[in-house]
């Protein structure tokens, strides 16, 4: 068997909300690039990868990347990965060339499942059929207290019983405004659902260290705070995590497999955070999560759960799936969702088949 062709698609995918239906800015579109993989012998593979306003240039890579495939055994993807690498100058971890290679390294995976008639996340180990998820991307920092308390009861209805929400909230607010707004959430949810936080880098680490001090004391219980500070300030982010009781997750701005390393030695985070399209793939994601075994530590994901539900089920130290729907209207029918948890598709491969209207609809 060989890669015969290739189809990379430029998109605009609607950035809506419907989970809680509290999205940011209503018309509001997200980029992002899907490729199709296409084998001698009549088996597609698929791959998505997104970030960023750069689609024409992520586009163009994604097609130069692939090209280089056409020929290749899909079942060798490490060799396919390091004949890419060697013809890109050896580009990377970060930037577009591993934004590209992600959605390659993927569609590899879903070809190589459908080969042998196995779903992904038994391919990968198959350590669970089953994996909890949590609502992400409904209680945002700029939404009201009502808008908040609407959509927490609206994701507790739908039966998650893990959720995120956001503080680093608009206008450098005091630390008690910020324990006030998360209180909000808690106070609607009550206490035995699980509640992260997501800073988005945007408090130094004394802030980090100030406020969730704050937080552990007026008794909200967070399940993690997130990206507290700065990806790759590794020492400061080992700051806070030492200072607070809470756990800490990050990883979700890290490039490749590499600064994963140095996280983790600076014991940085308690909770492993992997991002499909900035590590670089399925392949690159499961030696992060391999890695952060040999350290007794956690592992989530990234936005992407109809594809990340493969690999948080896969290995023993997968913790959570975090349910951000950006991609979901691309696909016929995704993973559903069962008493808060996610259930892993029985199909081959990634399990998930593109919805020609809607990649017609959605073409940039």
């Amino acid at each position: 068997m060989k890669i015969a062709s290739f189809e990379a698609i430029a998109l605009k995918v609607p950035e809506d909300d419907p989970l809680a239906n509290m999205p940011e800015e209503a018309g509001r579109t997200r980029p992002a690039v899907a490729l199709r993989l296409r084998t001698d012998s009549g088996i597609e593979g698929i791959g998505v990868t997104l970030y960023g306003k750069m689609t024409r240039t992520l586009h163009a890579a994604v097609e130069e990347l692939a090209a280089l495939t056409v020929g290749e055994d899909p079942m060798r993807i490490e060799a396919i990965v390091a004949k890419l690498r060697a013809n890109s100058g050896d580009a990377g971890p970060g930037g577009i060339f591993t934004l590209a290679l992600s959605a390659i390294d993927t569609a590899l995976w879903d070809i190589k499942g459908k080969a042998l008639d196995q779903p992904l996340w038994k391919l990968l180990g198959g350590h669970r059929d089953k994996v909890p998820t949590y609502a992400s991307g409904s209680l945002r920092r700029g939404l009201t207290d009502k808008q908040a308390q609407q959509a927490a009861e609206t994701l507790l209805k739908k039966g998650f019983r893990e959720m995120k929400t956001q503080m680093a909230l608009p206008g450098e607010p005091t630390p008690a405004e910020e324990v006030r707004r998360v209180k909000v959430i808690r106070d609607v949810i009550g206490p035995d659902i699980k509640l992260m936080c997501d800073i988005n880098q945007r408090w130094r680490p004394e802030q980090a260290i100030d406020i969730g001090h704050h937080v552990e004391e007026a008794g909200v219980g967070l399940f993690w705070l997130e990206d507290v500070t700065t990806a790759d300030d590794y020492q400061g982010l080992a700051r806070v995590t030492a200072a607070l009781k809470t756990p800490i997750a990050g990883g979700e701005y890290v490039w490749g497999i590499a600064p994963f390393r140095q996280m983790i030695q600076a014991h940085s985070v308690d909770i492993v955070m992997i991002d499909l399209a900035r590590v670089g793939g399925v392949t690159q994601w499961m030696k992060v999560a391999g890695m952060a075994e040999a350290f007794n530590l956690p592992v989530v994901s990234h936005v992407m759960p109809e594809m990340l539900l493969h690999m948080v089920a896969a290995c023993p130290n997968g913790l959570t799936v975090e349910y951000m729907p950006w991609m979901v209207a691309l696909y016929q029918e995704t993973p559903t969702i069962e008493n808060g948890q996610l259930v892993l598709p029985t199909k081959p491969g990634l399990g998930l088949t593109f919805d020609e209207k809607a990649i017609k609809s959605f073409r940039a």
